[in-house]
């Protein structure tokens, strides 16, 4: 483009921190005399890319969201009354624009320093609450992906529980209702397959229970076919049998008809959609899981708890942790890392605006209209599958028949689900006195209906429609937050209250080591709002989605060019489900090669945690490769261990750079290695904001790798999700990649679905198509390069004060550095840094992971050199206060690192009788009194006693007092 006619707006400008003199200054605090060098001393030369990206300039803000709007119209906004898990509903305004709006609450990161997050933490526990009451199971997690992998995970729970100290033949038979939804059955075979479970899929009236064979069953509650169904005599069967309970459940349903865990349910999953969060294609959206609290140990995922701080106040944190992959590695029980913060928070927010008298009502609303429906249905001479519903009709119909009121429908602009057996209609908070003339119109049953609604149709009874025995005796949601805040000033005020209490990207920069805590643009965020993409049925015919495929397609294609590979499926809806999809492909090229024995999966001890939960999962054995002194995969080691399984080696995990923050140098020789012995190369993505443009996955030997769109490609971290894990491949891989059974995608040999959706969150794929197109080619190289100039500054600035654990072989790190807290334990270790940290106003780095006893900074390229010298000052501050400890010219028990982080009702106390100032607690640093001091709710947070007595609801209101 010409200088003269280009916009001076260009989106890398506002996105990248550090302007051109600043650059100049930091390459001189690091030694060296321009960028170029920098990145020639730190990526191997082996390894880069020759000339650029071919990607499209960058796009101004502006005229992208001119071109969006275009796109945004190809898609055809029916109503949808396909139901089959995913509804209409209204999302309060109130929290549509203070929460999914607001970047204090989406660019958090997942609570793991609970001082500063003590709002989202509240958030969470009213939505666990929320599932707990209505389920009434007394443990619900903090949320979970989909529905479809929520009872996934309920499957390989039971599975691994039934089993667990049985010595005999394994237990591995579940019986699956034909009710439950396709796509759930389709995840489940998924899950199933490499674990060796046998899944049954048939009418619940044929199941039966082998106590030696069965150790679980699925079923759906209300029904695919909307039957509400009572399910006693099942759960009792099952467990004279020895076999756990899963109930799919509606929690909308569950205001009105008896909870699972009142008839005998071990567990209950599903989806917290229709609370308040848009379909959006497909998600993102927060399954739930609730469970006995015999499982507490194991029920995947994260549980928020409420513990004490050291002032022996109430605060909350995330409970049990030390379930988590990261420690128990190929022992754990889920590969779960990522979950749906974000849209929890938002579902817990509509029960909490609601309340039970609400829900109720919504839910009763939902089955009158049903109800008026069936009736005219059944007047006009129809046949309904059954008279006892919750908010899904099937009607009968033969072949001919459904063609000919599918027709008409699409005439109307509505969408119904079609199946071999006949219709069904699935009706929402939305459904409207015009949508049910507009459905009668369809059938022909218009006379019956205007009938129904010139009577008394809002004093239509459903107490014939839900039987008395099935109706909900017992109370939910009595705890004060959900009946406290009814009107919208009171609403806004307590989201408020909440944000208040949380540091996010909107106070200082969260320098999480492989997080990559990056910039969420309005720009790229606001789409996703719009009707035209947030109002779309994920299983709504695909030539009404023109839009949404459009967006695909280029996404897909911008993504392979950037890691050097040819095919992308965007199905998997998270990190670790990008792993699994990936290894589950690889898994599949063995297989079609008639090598099914190839299981063995390589993994280098400084692997991310998910990596060898995610190659368990998928069938493999893990063998642990060793890093040298340096940091870098033992060549020697992989050598020896590649040889050694060469008949039976399936893949090698690796990050790169790795773990350690290292462009290793001998990359290309290892994947080499694996190929040589049979093996295929898996990526993980977790690091790629240090190769885009620069280097590839493709280019370095990798055969598949995930993305965290996440991180590199900038979906916000929500608190802890929502994240995205598209798989790019190989030619040899892109036969294998994913299906769905609902919508036709992926490869022609492909695996069976990994989520829900045919697209997974695809509402948040707008987000990285945005990021892409606005920085365009150039702009993205420019982003890795800024990435790696504010990590090496940072580096240099603290180098004298603090040991740098492992770097390249030019003294250079990538994208992030390690920082060796061991020197010092005497004094100090890595979470009194984390804590002081935040009395200076900073989130901590990423705590002794990947190398015990250090913590891991990532500053991203979207940081400026005043906050990255703000930081740098802070942690150079906290290494002098170390040293007066150690001087003896501070306590060497009562200090400002043991007592960190200090509150403000602390400080502001009457009686001080610490041994150091207010001042130095509170103020250690001048930048502090000018606007940038953030204020802990809590004080230091008690982890054990949260863990001694796990609470994850709501607790009594006298608690609080």
């Amino acid at each position: 483009m010409s200088a003269v006619t280009q916009r001076f707006d260009q989106f890398v400008k506002r996105h990248n921190g550090p302007r051109p003199a600043d650059q100049e200054a930091m390459l001189k605090i690091i030694g060296a005399d321009s960028l170029e060098q920098l990145i020639d001393e730190t990526v191997p030369e082996n390894i880069r890319m020759d000339g650029e990206l071919n990607l499209p300039e960058g796009m101004s803000e502006y005229y992208f969201l001119q071109h969006l709007k275009k796109i945004a119209g190809k898609n055809d906004v029916y109503r949808s009354f396909i139901g089959t898990g995913y509804y209409g509903t209204i999302t309060p305004s109130v929290i549509l624009r203070n929460v999914f709006q607001n970047p204090g609450w989406y660019t958090q990161y997942t609570p793991y320093q609970a001082e500063i997050a003590q709002g989202r933490l509240e958030g969470l526990l009213n939505y666990q609450t929320m599932v707990s009451d209505l389920t009434s199971l007394p443990i619900a997690n903090a949320s979970l992906l989909d529905e479809g992998t929520a009872a996934a995970e309920a499957m390989t729970m039971f599975f691994a529980q039934r089993n667990k100290r049985n010595k005999g033949e394994v237990i591995n038979e579940i019986l699956v209702s034909d009710q439950v939804f396709p796509q759930t059955i389709d995840v489940l075979r998924t899950r199933a397959e490499p674990l060796e479970i046998e899944i049954k899929v048939l009418p619940v009236t044929e199941f039966k229970f082998d106590k030696d064979k069965t150790f679980a069953c699925l079923l759906q509650y209300p029904a695919a076919d909307g039957q509400v169904a009572d399910y006693r005599q099942v759960a009792e069967r099952a467990k004279e049998a020895g076999a756990f309970v899963i109930a799919a459940a509606d929690l909308l349903a569950l205001t009105l008809i008896t909870p699972p865990g009142e008839w005998g349910a071990d567990a209950a999953v599903g989806n917290t959609q229709r609370f308040g969060v848009p379909m959006g294609y497909g998600g993102p959206h927060a399954a739930y899981f609730a469970c006995k609290e015999d499982f507490k140990r194991q029920i995947p995922g994260r549980i928020i708890g409420v513990s004490q701080d050291r002032h022996g106040n109430r605060a909350l944190r995330m409970a049990l942790q030390t379930r988590e992959q990261h420690i128990r590695r190929d022992k754990a029980t889920s590969n779960i890392c990522t979950a749906q913060a974000l849209l929890a928070n938002m579902a817990g927010f509509y029960a909490v605006y609601h309340g039970a008298e609400g829900l109720t009502a919504i839910a009763t609303r939902i089955t009158r209209m049903t109800t008026l429906m069936a009736a005219a249905l059944v007047d006009a001479g129809y046949e309904i599958s059954h008279r006892n519903f919750f908010d899904t009709i099937n009607v009968k119909l033969r072949k001919q028949d459904r063609e000919l009121i599918r027709v008409r429908a699409l005439d109307h602009k509505i969408n119904l689900f079609y199946h071999s057996d006949g219709i069904r209609i699935s009706l929402d908070e939305t459904v409207s006195h015009v949508d049910l003339r507009a459905l009668a119109r369809i059938f022909r049953v218009s006379e019956y209906m205007t009938n129904m609604l010139e009577g008394d149709a809002e004093d239509v009874s459903i107490d014939e429609i839900i039987p008395a025995e099935l109706k909900r005796e017992s109370e939910f949601l009595t705890h004060p937050n959900f009946s406290r805040y009814r009107t919208e000033t009171e609403m806004m005020r307590y989201l408020k209250r909440l944000e208040n209490k949380d540091l996010s990207l909107t106070h200082s920069m969260i320098p999480l080591g492989s997080c990559t805590m990056k910039l969420n643009a309005a720009t790229q965020l606001l789409p996703v709002s719009w009707p035209e993409f947030s109002n779309l049925h994920p299983f709504c015919p695909v030539e009404q989605a023109a839009g949404y495929r459009h967006i695909f397609l280029n996404l897909e294609r911008d993504l392979a060019e950037i890691t050097g590979f040819t095919a992308c499926s965007l199905q998997p809806n998270s990190g670790a489900a990008g792993e699994y999809a990936g290894l589950m492909t690889i898994r599949a090229y063995h297989r079609d090669r008639l090598e099914a024995h190839r299981n063995i999966a390589l993994i280098p001890e400084s692997a991310h945690g998910t990596n060898p939960a995610s190659a368990v999962m998928a069938g493999m054995k893990v063998v642990v490769v060793k890093s040298d002194e340096l940091g870098n995969i033992d060549i020697d080691d992989l050598k020896a261990k590649a040889e050694e399984n060469s008949e039976n080696l399936a893949a090698l995990m690796i990050t790169y750079p790795s773990t350690y923050g290292v462009f290793e140098e001998g990359v290309v020789k290892i994947c080499q290695t694996v190929h040589d012995n049979g093996g295929l190369v898996y990526m993980d993505g977790a690091n790629m904001n240090a190769q885009v443009g620069l280097t590839s996955p493709g280019l370095i030997g990798a055969d598949v790798c995930h993305l965290n769109l996440h991180k590199t490609f900038a979906i916000p971290h929500g608190g802890g999700g929502p994240g995205m894990g598209p798989i790019c491949v190989n030619d040899k891989l892109a036969p294998f990649l994913p299906t769905h059974p609902l919508v036709s995608t992926g490869g022609e040999k492909g695996t069976r679905a990994v989520a829900s959706a045919p697209w997974g969150s695809a509402s948040i794929l707008l987000i990285s198509y945005a990021y892409i197109k606005m920085l365009g080619s150039k702009g993205l190289t420019d982003a890795t390069k800024i990435a790696i100039l504010n990590a090496n500054y940072i580096k240099d600035r603290i180098k004298d004060s603090y040991d740098i654990l492992y770097t390249g072989e030019n003294n250079r790190s990538a994208h992030e550095l390690i920082i060796d807290l061991r020197p010092l334990k005497a004094v100090i270790g890595a979470e009194d840094l984390a804590k002081r940290l935040i009395d200076y106003g900073f989130h901590a780095p990423t705590l002794s992971w990947p190398v015990a006893g250090t913590v891991m900074v990532e500053p991203t390229e979207s940081e400026n050199k005043e906050e990255l010298d703000r930081f740098c000052d802070a942690l150079l501050s906290i290494r002098e206060e170390v040293d007066m400890v150690a001087r003896g010219e501070m306590d060497e028990k009562d200090n400002v690192l043991y007592n960190a982080p200090h509150t403000l009702a602390e400080i502001t106390t009457d009686e001080w009788n610490h041994s150091y100032s207010r001042s130095q607690a509170a103020y250690p640093l001048p930048y502090l009194r000018e606007g940038y001091k953030f204020w802990p709710s809590t004080g230091r947070v008690d982890n054990a006693y949260g863990d001694r007595n796990l609470v994850c609801t709501c607790p009594p209101i006298e608690e609080y007092m």
